[in-house]
């Protein structure tokens, strides 16, 4: 018996119970990317005005999907992909943008979404390869990625108090 069927079973499982995965692409470090299993794939939305981005994505080109746990947020499986964009309004496309859809949080125009979508952002199918990493010895822990938004001031030092409360005297 080989691990194949096992190893695929597990990505789609964990794939699917995990509500965001970490996505990388060649040449750009990894992006946490929510998603919907559909028909097989990993299915993101994206790279539109109020979308998230997805840097290093293209149509044929490899990617790296890192699963984490939902309750402990720590890795399960990392497995590779090929990434294949359908074509707006294609079959494949409209049967991946209906599950989208229906996963979209806050949309600011949930009825036009799919018209939106066809228009200005990109849908994209991770379809795994089969290939899964080894779990890593360390934690591969990196640096933020560099943004313009910084803490201006140190926070009072009252603070802790309002949030947590004062005790009370007897």
């Amino acid at each position: 018996m080989t691990s194949e069927p096992l190893e695929r079973a597990l990505i789609e499982e964990a794939t699917k119970k995990s509500g965001l995965i970490w996505v990388k692409g060649p040449g750009v470090p990894a992006r946490a990317l929510w998603h919907v299993w559909h028909d097989g794939a990993a299915c993101v939305i994206g790279d539109g005005p109020g979308e998230q981005p997805l840097p290093g994505l293209t149509d044929g080109g490899p990617a790296e999907v890192t699963v984490r746990s939902k309750d402990k947020g720590g890795r399960l499986i990392s497995w590779t992909a090929t990434v294949v964009e359908p074509a707006p309004g294609s079959e494949a496309w409209t049967a991946t943008v209906a599950e989208l859809k229906g996963k979209r949080l806050n949309a600011p125009d949930a009825e036009a979404m799919p018209e939106r979508w066809a228009r200005e952002c990109r849908v994209m199918r991770l379809e795994p390869t089969g290939a899964t990493a080894p779990l890593p010895d360390g934690s591969l822990a990196e640096a933020p990625l560099p943004t313009p938004v910084t803490t201006r001031q140190p926070a009072p030092a009252g603070l802790p108090r309002l949030l947590l409360g004062r005790k009370r005297r007897r």
